[in-house]
């Protein structure tokens, strides 16, 4: 006779972005099937498998919506699989893949093998992002609607790969054809140029000189002028500095906002000094004040979600010296315990915490059944130990490119579980149910 319940969790205390509660969850199909009270005699009637969670927390699976998985063309730094066990290992569910790949995710036949490649092999749900070019305005609106897509991604600015649409035209044709929220890296591609000589050999902190404030803030201007203009819904990706902050506070009602646990984290000088071109990435770390800044952002409700950028790159091509260095750094798998650090010092709270890694991005991108708990969602949850305290070290991760930023860091809170759809994938830092990932459904 089958019982009521696949599995039942018990114990935990369920985070929400609206407060935290002692509650018991029950899955069936993949599905959270009940919310409530079980009794320790009930549940082994009622369900296949009891999880024990007492003294966990256990939160909306984490949700990463910017990350470089480099498949296909650049598999020596990542693949789709390899990212993606990086992200479960770091108690991340879902993640949004970037299209900066060889070649670039521009056209339908494109999409439909990252799908193809990433389907029942990646170990965590995923969706990709379209290039936006000059030369596929027309057929976005079809490409945006595919199966697996979140939406079109735009490079305002040169970074790795040739994606690129750097003039005003190019962008606002863009927006004019797409209905979805569209992402953008917001750097102004002309000032790049005009200062190229200002990355000075083997001199990585010349790096925010070259890219400096002016080159982010001349960029989001235009971007959110051009927003306004096509009426159309933006995502600016990784913000850095002070000055933007306030642009995007006066424009929420068209545009959303990420920033990264890096900027949240690292600040120049101290990061090029400590890590050389290990802490070089696009657009830059830069001084303590646009770090306090973003934190202020933070606390003040303009930044919706954190995203990682994991951005990786090989120890060889990184050692190379400045500017030849690429930038980028893996962050995929600290996403979750840098934040649980922060919040450790007191520096967001554990509702905020969810809702910049699952409940934003579930309300700004719309998916159909992740990012919240709740009854017919899908059973997509990241357990947490709060009270844990781990060293970040080499063997625990596992981006092919071998390395992070963050290696001997001392965190307290840690990731200890990750299910999704209601099969444990990740479960006290082993893989115990590989390559169950399957394209996200959107509502919109």
């Amino acid at each position: 006779m089958s019982k009521n319940f696949d599995s039942l969790i018990k114990g935990g205390t369920l985070a929400t972005h609206q407060g935290s509660e002692t509650v018991d969850i029950a899955i069936k199909d993949g599905q959270f099937a009940a919310l409530g009270s079980f009794s320790d005699s009930e549940a082994g009637a009622l369900a296949d498998e009891v999880i024990d969670a007492t003294g966990l927390t256990i939160l909306p699976g984490v949700i990463d919506t910017q990350v470089h998985f480099r498949e296909p063309g650049l598999g020596a730094k990542e693949d789709l699989e390899s990212g993606s066990r990086a992200a479960v290992m770091g108690g991340v569910t879902a993640v949004f893949e970037m299209p900066n790949t060889k070649p670039p995710t521009t056209t339908a036949e494109a999409v439909a093998e990252k799908v193809s490649l990433g389907q029942d092999r990646m170990h965590c749900d995923f969706a990709f992002y379209v290039g936006g070019t000059p030369d596929n305005a027309e057929t976005l609106p079809e490409l945006e609607q595919m199966t697996g897509v979140c939406g079109v991604k735009v490079f305002m600015g040169s970074s790795t790969g040739n994606l690129l649409v750097a003039d005003d035209e190019g962008v606002g044709r863009i927006l004019k054809a797409i209905k979805r929220r569209a992402a953008f890296h917001s750097e102004d591609e002309f000032r790049l140029r005009e200062r190229r000589e200002e990355a000075q050999l083997g001199k990585v902190e010349t790096h925010p000189v070259w890219r400096d404030v002016e080159t982010a803030v001349s960029s989001t201007r235009r971007l959110i002028n051009l927003a306004r203009t096509a009426g159309k819904q933006i995502h600016v990706l990784h913000i850095t500095t002070e000055e933007e902050m306030m642009i995007l506070a006066a424009n929420r009602d068209i545009a959303s906002v990420e920033v990264t646990p890096q900027h949240l984290t690292l600040a120049a000088p101290d990061c090029y000094q400590r890590l050389g071109t290990f802490a070089q990435m696009n657009p830059p770390i830069r001084e303590s004040r646009h770090r306090a800044a973003l934190w202020k952002a933070l606390e003040q409700n303009i930044v919706d979600v954190v995203g990682s950028d994991h951005a990786p790159h090989t120890l060889e091509e990184k050692q190379s010296a400045y500017p030849h260095s690429p930038s980028g750094m893996p962050g995929v798998q600290t996403l979750l315990p840098l934040m649980l650090n922060h919040m450790a010092e007191g520096k967001l709270s554990l509702q905020k915490l969810v809702a910049l890694t699952s409940y934003n991005a579930h309300r700004l991108f719309g998916f159909a059944a992740k990012g919240e708990v709740k009854v017919g969602n899908d059973a997509d949850l990241t357990f947490v130990d709060l009270n844990k305290t781990q060293t970040v070290t080499e063997d625990w991760l596992e981006s092919k490119c071998g390395w992070s930023p963050f290696t001997g860091d001392e965190i307290k809170g840690w990731p200890v579980g990750t299910m999704v759809r209601g099969k444990r994938v990740m479960w006290e830092a082993e893989l115990v149910t590989p390559s169950t990932g399957r394209p996200i459904a959107f509502a919109l």
